[in-house]
């Protein structure tokens, strides 16, 4: 059986770089967080003004992922027992998800504790981050390890997480271009074939566009009907790095990513790390900005957390956040382009849709 290795969608092993200062145009202190002025993929999204009709609250999103930090503060009571598919000696899953993974050691896995405190972060509750749907829950689910993970674990753990309650599933992950040929011509289907089998147990899933600036979707998003995440900085301008967000059946829109480092720390996405492991070059502690459709996915995620809540069917979902999205050059909804797919995702107008 073919074990494909994949790694996470985001850019660079260094994904912090260097400080500023200066808080990201149009920035609000709306909640008590104290890095919530850095926040500008919430205000790009429209995150708050959701808020009055969904937090999120008993939706739960798999970030299928490294793993999630169970000791992050910001993520206190918003972590579900989950599961992990790296390093298992004779059963599998054998763990609940945690970043260390089976040999107790951080093997340089932040990612999925960054993606999840994207998603669903503490609001308002004095420290760190706010969570684009800040009452969801998480689902850890550990299928990389240093970044990188076989095929076989990434459709174990997707299947897991649709059998074991999410909603959402997010996969800040991706092959590298070219990966797509795999799927299509039929030699490594296991991703696609679970993400599948995913949508048949009302399980929406999300996927990165991938980091490596060419014009398709990476897979699994190209191949599968998992819609497809583009990156944006904070301008709303599509992100130097990112894939173009196309694919052949048209579901994919964009969402902040950040500027990969071009307009340093605060261009690009600051969310939660594992305690302890923040960059000396974002400052440090438990808090860090990376970049990268990684980022870009857990943002879509996070509204699918919101409409989830409000009792939606997952078609219903899908559609409320591909049809809302909008086009930031042509300031149209419904809409679909090869650079942002159907736009910039849109919270506030996705929560509001009635089809």
């Amino acid at each position: 059986m073919n074990r494909r290795s994949l790694v996470g969608a985001a850019t660079s092993a260094a994904l912090a770089v260097a400080m500023l200062v200066a808080v990201a145009p149009g920035a609000q202190a709306a909640t008590n967080d104290p890095l919530w002025g850095k926040q500008w993929g919430l205000n790009q999204i429209k995150a708050e003004a959701a808020w009055a009709t969904s937090t999120g609250e008993g939706a739960v999103v798999a970030v299928v992922d490294t793993g999630v930090d169970f000791n992050q503060p910001d993520l206190a009571g918003q972590l579900l027992p989950g599961a992990t598919f790296t390093g298992c000696a004779n059963v599998r899953p054998c763990g609940k998800g945690d970043f260390k993974g089976p040999d107790g050691k951080n093997n340089g896995d932040e990612h999925g504790t960054h993606v999840a405190g994207i998603v669903a972060a503490v609001a308002n509750n004095g420290i760190g981050v706010a969570g684009v749907a800040p009452d969801a829950k998480i689902l850890p689910v550990k299928v990389l390890e240093a970044g990188s993970g076989s095929s076989q674990d990434i459709a174990d753990g997707i299947r897991w997480a649709a059998d074991h309650g999410a909603d959402v599933i997010n996969l800040s992950l991706g092959s590298g271009p070219g990966g797509q040929l795999f799927t299509i011509l039929g030699v490594d289907t296991l991703m696609r074939d679970a993400i599948a089998y995913a949508r048949t147990q009302g399980v929406l899933t999300v996927a990165a566009a991938g980091n490596s600036s060419t014009p398709l979707c990476s897979d699994p998003a190209f191949t599968s009907v998992a819609i497809c995440v583009g990156a944006t900085d904070s301008a709303g301008i599509h992100s130097y790095y990112s894939e173009l967000p196309i694919k052949l059946d048209l579901k994919s829109v964009s969402a902040p990513g950040g500027s990969g480092g071009l307009t340093g720390c605060d261009g690009d996405v600051w969310s939660t790390v594992p305690v302890g492991t923040g960059s000396d070059t974002c400052a440090g502690g438990s808090y860090d900005a990376y970049a990268g459709t990684s980022m870009a996915t857990p943002h879509v995620a996070g509204v699918a957390a919101l409409l989830f809540a409000q009792g939606r069917p997952t078609a219903g979902v899908e559609k409320a956040i591909l049809y809302t999205a909008h086009d930031p050059l042509l300031g149209l909804t419904g809409l679909w382009t090869p650079l942002y797919g159907y736009g910039i995702v849109d919270a506030a107008a996705a929560v509001a849709y009635r089809s």
